[in-house]
């Protein structure tokens, strides 16, 4: 996250260059509210996806999965929010939020709490594993995984 000031996001978003020094006291105070919210959005998605019902679910959620995937800017923020969140307590909530929405997806699929677990960290792997890579993992790669991961 270096290079963001309160000058660079203001002129990002097309604002007053003091606009952003107004509403946070501080750098780490904007980046915080900044990567909260991309992570609290992926999170609700996947609280939504959750609780729909009917039909084979996961198709939709390796679909959702890819496009999260394919967003590298929105994933970096939401790691950068799990480093930030693994130095500062007081940021898990964010990613406690995210971790049960997928727990809870994976609930629908098995009552194994294994599985379960297995599940939330084999999404954060795949996920983190296609920020690395040219491509990142599409929806039918996804849906494999998680199927034999869940149904096996």
């Amino acid at each position: 996250m270096s290079g963001v000031s309160h000058r660079t996001v203001a002129r990002e978003a097309g604002l007053p260059a003091t606009a952003a020094a107004y509403h946070f006291r501080g750098i780490e105070d904007l980046l915080t509210a900044a990567l909260t919210r991309c992570m609290d959005e992926d999170a609700e998605r996947m609280r939504v996806l959750a609780a729909e019902t009917g039909g084979d679910a996961l198709p939709r959620f390796a679909a959702l999965l890819a496009r999260v995937a394919a967003e590298p800017g929105h994933l970096l923020a939401e790691y950068e929010l799990y480093l930030l969140a693994a130095r500062e307590p007081r940021l898990r909530e964010s990613t406690d939020r995210w971790m049960a929405a997928l727990a809870d997806f994976a609930r629908r699929h098995t009552d194994d709490p294994v599985r379960v677990e297995m599940m939330v960290g084999l999404v954060d792997g795949l996920l983190l594993q296609g920020l690395l890579r040219d491509e990142p993992p599409t929806a039918d790669r996804f849906e494999a995984i998680l199927r034999t991961a869940l149904v096996s």
